[in-house]
Order: C-alpha cells, then sequence, then structure tokens
C-alpha cells in the first residue's frame, strides 16, 4: 500500500506576520502600518506623530511651522517625467504643502555606491537645484556618505523639509469634518506605471509620464483665496485609496467616493489591467486630496482649475455622519465595495 502524502491548503493572501523587514513594509499598505503601530510607536510615541500627517505641526513662539522627512529609493534613478533628485525635491516640498506651509528649507543625505558615476550624480544634483529653484526653497545642509560596490543599487537620497504656516487654519486628519467635500486635483496612477514601464521596459501607444510636481503652488492658490481647508493629502505610496483609508481611520470618520468622477488615462488604466493592478492603489507624486466644508467646495475646485498641475480638479465624495472609520468606492451601477490597505506590495520601489 503506498504511502498517503497529506494535504494542507494553504490561504493565497499574504503573510502579515514576519520576522524580518520584507519589500512590503514599504509600500505604504498593511505590512508598513502593522511595521510603524508594532515597532516604532511604541518607543517613539508623542503629540507630534499622533497627528499622523505628512509632516510634524508644531509651534515656536507666534510662529506655526511643519518639519517633515522622505527618503528615495526609486528604480531607475531617470524617469519620464522625472528623476530621483526632482522626485526629491519636489516630494519633501509635497509634504510640506499638505501641512498648508510654505517651504523655505531642505537637507539633503546622499548614500553613494562606491563606483556610481560622478557625471550621473552631477545630472542629479543639477535637477535638484533647478527643482529648489522653482518652488523658492534652498538647501542648506546636508550629508554624504558611500557604501561598498554592490550594498547600494548606486544613489539613495533623504530630504527633510521646514515650511512655514502663514494662516490660521489647523489643516491635519482631526480636522476633518461631516458632510467634508473630497476633491481630487487630477488624474491618478500616472507615477507608479511610467516608473514600471521604465524599470521593465514595456512600451504603450501612448506613453506613459510620470506626474512629478510641486503641490505649494495650488495650495497657495487657495490659501490666498481664503478656502477654509481641513486636510490635504498627496497620493504617494499606496495611492488614493490607501491615503482615504488612513484618514478615515485617523480622523474617525467614513468616506464614500464615486468611482466615475476619478480620473484615469486611459494609458494608465489599459497598463494596469495588462499588469493586473488597482490604479487606485498606483503611487503619484504631484496629486492630491483636499477636505474642505461642503460651502467652499464649487469654489476651491474653480481657483484649482486655474493651475496648470490641477486644472482636472474635481469634488469625487464626501464625508458621511457614520463614524465607522471605513471608506466605500461606488461604481457606476451603484454598487458599493469596501476600500482597504493591501496586504503587499503592487509596485516596489517607485519613490
Amino acid at each position: 500500500m503506498s504511502d498517503v502524502v497529506s494535504f494542507e491548503p494553504q490561504c493565497p493572501l499574504p503573510h502579515t506576520q514576519h520576522n524580518s523587514i520584507q519589500l512590503g513594509h514599504g509600500s505604504g499598505g498593511k505590512l508598513t502600518h502593522q511595521l510603524i503601530q508594532d515597532v516604532f510607536y511604541p518607543y517613539f510615541s508623542n503629540p507630534y506623530l499622533s497627528q499622523v500627517h505628512d509632516g510634524a505641526l508644531f509651534q515656536i513662539g507666534n510662529e506655526q511651522l511643519v518639519f517633515t522627512t522622505d527618503s528615495y529609493v526609486v528604480r531607475p534613478l531617470f524617469f519620464p517625467g522625472g528623476d530621483i533628485g526632482k522626485l526629491s525635491v519636489f516630494g519633501t516640498v509635497n509634504d510640506l504643502a499638505m501641512g498648508g506651509a510654505k517651504p523655505l528649507y531642505l537637507s539633503c543625505g546622499f548614500i553613494l555606491e562606491e563606483g556610481f558615476s560622478i557625471e550621473t550624480l552631477s545630472r542629479i544634483v543639477q535637477s535638484m537645484q533647478l527643482a529648489a529653484q522653482s518652488v523658492g526653497v534652498q538647501l542648506v545642509t546636508g550629508d554624504t556618505k558611500v557604501v561598498e560596490r554592490g550594498k547600494g543599487d548606486g544613489l539613495y537620497l533623504n530630504t527633510s523639509g521646514i515650511g512655514v504656516c502663514e494662516h490660521r487654519f489647523a489643516i491635519c486628519p482631526q480636522s476633518i469634518r461631516t458632510r467634508d467635500q473630497i476633491i481630487l486635483s487630477g488624474d491618478i496612477g500616472r507615477h507608479g506605471m511610467a516608473v514600471m514601464a521604465m524599470r521593465e521596459g514595456l512600451e504603450f501607444e501612448n506613453p506613459l509620464e510620470s506626474d512629478c510636481a510641486e503641490l505649494w503652488s495650488p495650495v497657495r492658490l487657495l490659501l490666498q483665496a481664503g478656502i477654509e481647508i481641513h486636510c490635504l493629502r498627496d497620493l504617494t505610496r499606496g495611492g488614493l485609496a490607501t491615503a482615504l483609508v488612513e484618514l478615515a481611520e485617523t480622523s474617525g470618520n467614513s468616506i464614500e467616493i464615486e468611482e466615475v468622477k476619478i480620473p484615469i488615462e486611459s494609458a494608465v488604466q489599459g497598463a494596469c489591467e495588462m499588469l493586473g493592478l488597482d490604479p487606485h492603489y498606483v503611487a503619484n507624486e504631484g496629486r492630491f486630496i483636499a477636505f474642505v466644508p461642503e460651502q467652499d467646495a464649487e469654489r476651491a475646485v474653480a481657483i484649482l482649475r486655474q493651475h496648470p498641475c490641477t486644472k482636472d480638479s474635481q469634488i469625487i465624495g464626501r464625508v458621511l455622519e457614520e463614524n465607522k472609520q471605513e471608506v466605500v468606492i461606488v461604481n457606476t451601477l451603484g454598487c458599493e465595495r469596501l476600500l482597504d490597505r493591501l496586504p503587499g506590495d503592487q509596485l516596489p520601489r517607485i519613490c
């Protein structure tokens, strides 16, 4: 009689418990959230981290400041619409803008791999200089480290920034209110898909280009017009869906959005369908959502449409009265589904 081979069914979903760091821990999804909650918060917990925002808002004297930091490990270093240098400057400027802060000063840390081309480094530094100049910020301090050949994938960057709030609003997740309207500043998914296409050598009939851009200029237009902004969030790792889930949880509110109102370029939609990706979770580097009172929403959209980067802005949803801390997306047939953090990483190394 032959031996019986035991059969153990296995769950197809990715594991969420790990004893070592996985790529998914950098995705902005469930593993990132778990890492922050289980490892970092128990040791670093304080009122500033509890804001759960793109930067820390704090008071010094009569000034309200925002401080933020970010690291960049994008591969490849150059992609359609940008490069790691431009990305590092605009990414940190955008985090300051999401706190309603005028960007003032940046720092930069360069982690270089032995053998990296100085000519390539010069191109990246020049790109950073042009990006900073376009926003009116200065890089005032920095650091350089070199690791052994094969240990650093060429170049990693870290940038930190500080900005000042020149308004009376508390722009943060805790300011979100019932009946707030949610404005999306433009089409989604282009950055992540442009980087992926470049990395994998994919070619599409309509070439994909990153939306990499600075967001302080359109945010400043809203502030100058006196729009009462409750919260802002740029849609980087994890895309639109993850940003909404984070804000629903942090604010304690439920959110409803309409799928038909979310602009997605046909090239992005086609690429996502081919690769089996959901564009709502694909990273952006020049898009944000704004939560504003119902009475200010239409005027806010009209103001944003005056700026080239936000010319396709529109209202995509609202904050509901039911405080279930969930995000519901309604399709064209009126069917609803819940959005949640992804358990794994759709696109690693895209920022």
